[in-house]
């Protein structure tokens, strides 16, 4: 059973056929894929789910924090199901390809206090940018 699909269950979620096939298609490292690759992906394994299942059971999967929104450069949105895992992303500028990669240290701390203008800041993002080496 996928990592991604057992943390679900272990959320009560109920498994259906189609929820699976979801859950299957995302399951892995680095996988960013659009909710139309996660349809066709799913659509081989599962000829008959549809587009819409596929829109609300990644709509499901985000609300309860197990699947993060991936937005790059107004590109389609992408669905990363690494959310337990802290991490920031690589994007290429080229292909549009994502790769999760892991950071050391405090992010917060390269935000110096006269920055953060009062607000309480508890988490920060960091995308990083260039060519993969198809691109390069």
């Amino acid at each position: 059973m996928s990592d991604l699909l057992e943390r679900l269950r272990g959320r009560g979620w109920r498994v259906t056929s189609q929820r699976r096939v979801v859950a299957q298609v995302l399951d892995g490292d680095h996988v960013h894929l659009t909710a139309d690759e996660v349809h066709a992906r799913a659509a081989r394994l599962l000829p008959e789910i549809s587009r819409a299942t596929v829109y609300n059971t990644l709509g499901e999967m985000v609300s309860l924090g197990e699947v993060l929104e991936v937005s790059t450069d107004g590109r389609a949105k992408r669905y990363d199901p690494n959310a337990h895992r802290p991490h920031q992303h690589l994007v290429c500028s080229g292909c549009g390809t994502i790769r999760d990669v892991g950071t050391t240290g405090d992010l917060l701390a390269h935000l110096p206090a006269e920055e953060r203008f009062g607000f309480t800041v508890d988490t920060a993002e960091v995308t990083y940018r260039g060519l993969c080496p198809a691109c390069a």
